[in-house]
């Protein structure tokens, strides 16, 4: 039992080594694309959810999330940061979330499938779109009258913005989500469950 506690902790420490790394070296966490980023990150965050539960998916993405929050006052990824990820519902719930919809389908659809790939594909594309819906839901409710020093555009044309950039950045990180994180995941789940 004590073994796979420090097993657990080890795995959840090297997760977020990894959070640490995305976020602070240049193009391995997120791929600037004009005022917004597409990111990598949510990948990891998905990965720890599979392999150690939607808990400790959830504790990972909150790191995410924290780190977003405290770099939107000190080092920005983008210009948009400064303004949107200060709120720490934007910057940190949504990050959460992704380790516990991934995490929680996943564990969900598990036992009802006959190939542990069969559950991490949608619950991979569930947790993706659960972050790119919720920080960009949050944008329209909490920055709606502010769109025009948002986004230089007005207030009309703030939802179909958003919902472009759901097509250019949700979509394709739902698809990467879906294509990496069980490739990642499936040799550490067994890894990680099988008998010491």
């Amino acid at each position: 039992m004590r073994s796979k506690q420090t097993k657990r902790l080890v795995i959840l420490a090297f997760f977020t080594a990894i959070i640490l790394v995305q976020n602070f070296v240049p193009l391995v966490g997120y791929i600037p694309l004009g005022p917004l980023n597409l990111t990598l990150i949510h990948i990891t965050v998905i990965v720890a959810a599979f392999v150690l539960g939607p808990v400790d998916g959830a504790l990972v993405g909150g790191v995410w999330g924290t780190i977003t929050f405290i770099r939107a006052f000190v080092w920005p990824t983008s210009p948009l940061a400064t303004i949107v990820f200060v709120n720490p519902l934007i910057a940190i719930l949504p990050r959460v979330m992704i380790g516990l919809v991934a995490g929680s389908i996943f564990k969900l659809l598990q036992p009802k499938v006959r190939h542990t790939m069969a559950a991490m594909i949608p619950a991979a594309i569930l947790g993706s779109l659960t972050n790119t819906l919720l920080v960009l839901g949050q944008i329209f409710l909490f920055y709606q009258s502010k769109s025009q020093m948002l986004y230089q555009i007005d207030t009309k044309a703030l939802l179909p913005y958003l919902l472009a950039v759901i097509g250019t950045n949700g979509i394709p990180e739902a698809i990467a989500a879906a294509i990496i994180a069980p490739m990642i995941s499936a040799p550490l789940l067994l890894r990680f469950h099988r008998k010491s």
